[in-house]
């Protein structure tokens, strides 16, 4: 089984490359599973239901989030109710959604799970424990084809860390959050996919996928009426994301980093 995990979507730039191109790429790899982060597809914070319908309809059979999910009130009942969205496992469980669903897709099923960082991020609870509560009643190889776990965090340190504790229990243990993709795509020992940041999906001569003048701006210190982020909208469009293809024990035996630039 082959499974494509894309980075974060931002802004406009971000959904125009997800919705026009997701088939073309999942077709030119042989993907089984597509998997879009859609963190901050909605102007750059959070995202819509009709945002994430578009990515359904692209070829998405799973979409995670991150720590901006509650910036948009519209996709509250959606995460309650479809069973094709996640947001951070690690917030308390009485917030709208799951932090865990378990797709089916050509027969296989997998389970996807999300946990937020807690450096530099906002105050959730560990990140350990939810995952072992979720880990209790899915084994890798038994009931679960493959599992795939995105820490959405700031320090590489949490990242680092999550992927040797969960190595051989969880096909792929991949960062997000960050942006910036990072060169240490690798099979753990154990067989786990690990990366610690799969990067963005947007327009890649940007600040994060954000125009360059307020980052600029922000760090020469100038204030300026027009000091707020705005999602970079140019033609350098980017998918950046990995494929892993896992056995039938569930256990990664290939990772592959990906730029499709359009």
């Amino acid at each position: 089984m082959k499974i494509l995990y894309c980075g974060d979507v931002v802004g406009r730039a971000g959904r125009n490359v997800i919705t026009h191109h997701l088939k073309e790429v999942k077709e030119k790899y042989a993907i089984d599973v597509a998997i879009v982060n859609g963190e901050n597809a909605a102007h750059g914070f959070g995202i819509s239901a009709s945002i994430f319908n578009d990515f359904l309809n692209a070829g998405a059979d799973m979409v995670t989030t991150g720590n901006h999910i509650w910036q948009n009130r519209d996709i509250y009942p959606v995460l309650d109710n479809s069973s094709q969205i996640i947001r951070p496992l690690n917030y308390p469980e009485n917030l709208p959604g799951r932090g865990a669903r378990l797709v089916e897709v050509l027969g296989k099923k997998i389970l996807v799970m999300q946990v937020l960082g807690r450096v530099f991020m906002p105050p959730v609870g560990s990140i350990v424990e939810p995952i072992e509560d979720v880990l209790k009643y899915y084994v890798l190889g038994k009931n679960a084809d493959a599992i795939v776990v995105d820490i959405h965090a700031e320090a590489t340190s949490e990242k680092l860390a999550l992927g040797f504790y969960l190595d051989g229990r969880v096909s792929a243990v991949l960062g997000t959050h960050t942006h910036v993709p990072t060169a240490d795509a690798r099979i753990l020992e154990k067989g786990t996919a690990y990366i610690t940041d799969v990067g963005m999906c947007g327009d890649f001569n940007s600040v994060l996928g954000f125009d360059k003048e307020t980052p600029i701006e922000r760090l020469a210190e100038k204030m300026t009426l027009q000091n707020k982020l705005q999602p970079a909208n140019g033609d350098e469009l980017t998918i950046w994301g990995v494929v892993i293809e896992v056995d039938d024990f569930g256990k990664a035996v290939k990772i592959e980093q990906i730029a499709e630039k359009f």
